[in-house]
């Protein structure tokens, strides 16, 4: 048998009450974010429309899925585990945010086919701003999601990994790693020298296959399957990592990222993701 889980921030009655007519009954579960329903049989779609109609983020999971089920958890970084494209941050100290975030956009959409010239392209027009930028960009731009704090502290007492893996750079995810109390990072590197970026990347770029070699690597080293592992992701570049796990998780994500996965949150923050594991 299945639950039903319907989750908002501010989850009001008129939604729940739609879901009640639904399913027949009155949840078995109500708070002021979650309402769920035990044992109930109802068609995906239906549960599709409804949450678009009340504008609501809705999921049927199994019966008695735990957080504990799980070995790891990966996230992708920008706009998944922190609110901002930091590629896109960055490009707007040299007057170029909206040309870079176009290509950012595209890439996220799948309207790039090649993601590892689509990297090169916005890094090439950082060339020559300060290193210090970077700092100032964490300092002043970063911010984490609604909700990553409570989820990495949740999963870590129920004895998950967690990863972050991004196409995104290396300073960031270090500076993420550690104020997250992350296990597991893994990005792209900006060249530097006498203190400046040279709009050139060093070492391998972290595209979708390398997204998921790490997410197999990572369970390998955690000894579990990829079935073990949850996978949050909101871009094109996320699929073929969230495609290995058990649970995938679009996070506020491109269609073309909503269409494949597990789940879809358009409305909570991730810690809503704790909702479909009985915790919410």
């Amino acid at each position: 048998m299945s639950r039903l889980v319907v989750q908002h921030p501010q989850l009001t009655d008129a939604a729940v009450n739609a879901f009640d007519d639904a399913v027949g009954r009155a949840p078995d579960h109500r708070n002021g974010a979650l309402a769920a329903w035990n044992d109930v049989q109802i068609a995906a779609g239906q549960v599709s429309r409804l949450a678009e109609r009340c504008a609501v983020d809705a999921e049927i999971v199994p019966m008695g899925a735990r957080l504990s089920d799980y070995r790891l958890i990966g996230f992708d970084m920008d706009s998944t585990l922190i609110t901002v494209e930091c590629v896109d941050e960055i490009a707007d100290y040299v007057g170029r945010k909206a040309e870079v975030a176009a290509i950012t956009e595209a890439a996220m959409r799948g309207e790039i086919a090649d993601y590892d010239e689509s990297l090169r392209r916005r890094v090439t027009l950082l060339a020559g701003l300060p290193v210090t930028v970077l700092q100032q960009v964490y300092d002043e731009r970063v911010r984490l999601s609604p909700g990553a704090q409570r989820l990495a502290d949740a999963c870590r007492r129920a004895g998950l990994k967690l990863l972050v893996v991004s196409g995104g750079f290396t300073f960031f995810t270090d500076r993420l790693r550690a104020r997250l109390g992350l296990d597991f990072s893994q990005a792209s590197s900006l060249e530097v020298a006498n203190g400046r970026l040279t709009g050139r990347l060093v070492g391998e770029i972290v595209n979708a296959d390398v997204k998921q070699r790490t997410v197999e690597q990572v369970c390998a080293e955690v000894g579990c399957a990829p079935a073990q592992a949850i996978v949050v992701g909101d871009g094109a570049n996320d699929l073929k990592m969230m495609s290995i796990a058990g649970v995938s998780v679009a996070y506020r994500a491109k269609p073309i990222v909503r269409s494949e996965t597990t789940h879809a949150i358009n409305h909570c923050g991730l810690d809503a993701i704790l909702g479909y594991f009985g915790a919410g």
